[in-house]
């Protein structure tokens, strides 16, 4: 097992690894994780092959990176490969989940105020949905309690965030799991805020659907997400928008043999981003090899350093508690735009909600990085 406390040298190689961090102090991973080295040098290799075999790659070479990163994300979410699909964004993994389950007797989603809005979307375009948005109570987070007053026998979804995009509040996956289970409804959780950040492990949580994506944590960049879907339930599930990678014989091309696969490939949708595959290989690596206890470990350090400088210096933070705390801290601010405007010149790059200044430190920062982004942060609200 990865040590959780690294020593100097091993942090200061991990940083080595990101270019961006020798010329700018970077606190945005919430938005893009920074590109490392290693995704590049996959990249290379991708651009390479390009060049020197042409199409003849996919066959020795590209699919085989594909089935390698499926089966990397498997292994670090909890799950098996089968249920792993690669797609080009949440919104269309979304949008496959949705055109899968038909809403019968049930038809009510419910989701809440925080989620990221892509979520809702998917219901609220849909006349024959019925979608219920919980409110919360302070701003920051739901109570479970919540989910569970409204999920009953109408209820088709429970669809919500695992970490709230502009709050950082870690809601516990596996408690809406069983509340969603219990009323005979699906789970599903958008966990792209908590993929890379946090400790997953699927198989045991009894979620149905998950979905993720290397854009942030993962360091791996923009073009793909990850769809998890629970084995149990795929073969079940046949979605009405679809493609020539859902069907069993694939290369047969035939208009009059489609017939769905076995495994969540079912839920994909054509040729996937081959260059964000290869550099979600190189981010996928990294998160592995310093491991994800590690990573939670100096997350923690680093958001806790964040709050007592912010704090200190008089800002006013909209903050989960410890319990349900990641590394996502807004700072509130007047001017929040032009606050992460005037920090970009300094080369300090965060970003900027309503009413507040997102910051969102990685393994891969120090504490000096904090401590310039709260020394600047300071003057810039002055």
């Amino acid at each position: 097992m990865p040590d959780p406390t690294p020593s100097r040298a091993t942090l200061d190689a991990i940083r080595s690894e990101f270019p961006i961090l020798g010329t700018h102090t970077y606190l945005n991973s919430c938005s893009l994780g920074a590109l490392s080295h290693r995704a590049e040098s996959y990249l290379a290799d991708f651009t390479g092959r390009w060049h020197s075999m042409g199409a003849s790659a996919w066959y020795e070479h590209w699919l085989g990176r594909v089935e390698e990163l499926r089966t990397r994300v498997a292994t670090f979410w909890g799950s098996q490969p089968a249920e792993v699909a690669l797609l080009p964004s949440t919104s269309a993994a979304l949008s496959v989940i949705t055109e899968s389950v038909r809403a019968t007797k049930r038809n009510r989603v419910v989701c809440t105020e925080l989620d990221f809005p892509t979520l809702a979307y998917q219901w609220a375009v849909k006349p024959d949905i019925e979608l219920v948005v919980l409110e919360s109570h302070d701003g920051i987070g739901i109570d479970p309690l919540q989910f569970a007053d409204a999920v009953d026998d109408r209820t088709l979804f429970l669809a919500t965030s695992h970490v709230f995009f502009t709050t950082g509040f870690v809601q516990d996956i596996g408690a809406l799991a069983d509340i969603a289970r219990s009323a005979g409804a699906f789970s599903l959780i958008d966990g792209y805020q908590g993929a890379g950040q946090l400790p997953l492990d699927l198989s045991t949580t009894g979620v149905d659907i998950y979905t993720a994506g290397p854009l942030k944590w993962l360091c791996g960049g923009p073009g793909l997400a990850y769809l998890y879907v629970r084995e149990e339930l795929i073969g079940s599930m046949e979605p009405r928008i679809t493609s020539w990678f859902a069907t069993k014989d694939q290369f047969h091309f035939d208009l009059g043999g489609f017939e769905y696969r076995d495994d969540a490939r079912r839920f994909e949708l054509g040729t996937p981003a081959l260059p964000t595959v290869h550099t979600a290989l190189g981010g996928q690596e990294l998160i592995d090899e310093v491991g994800i206890d590690t990573i939670v470990r100096r997350n923690a350090t680093l958001t806790e350093r964040l709050v007592r400088g912010c704090r200190s210096s008089g800002f006013t933070l909209r903050l989960a508690d410890q319990d349900h705390r990641s590394a996502i801290v807004m700072v509130q601010h007047a001017d929040p735009q032009g606050a992460v405007a005037r920090l970009a010149e300094q080369r300090i790059i965060v970003d900027h909600r309503p009413g507040y200044v997102r910051v969102s430190p990685h393994f891969y920062n120090s504490d000096d990085d904090i401590d310039r982004l709260v020394d600047a942060l300071g003057v810039v609200a002055g």
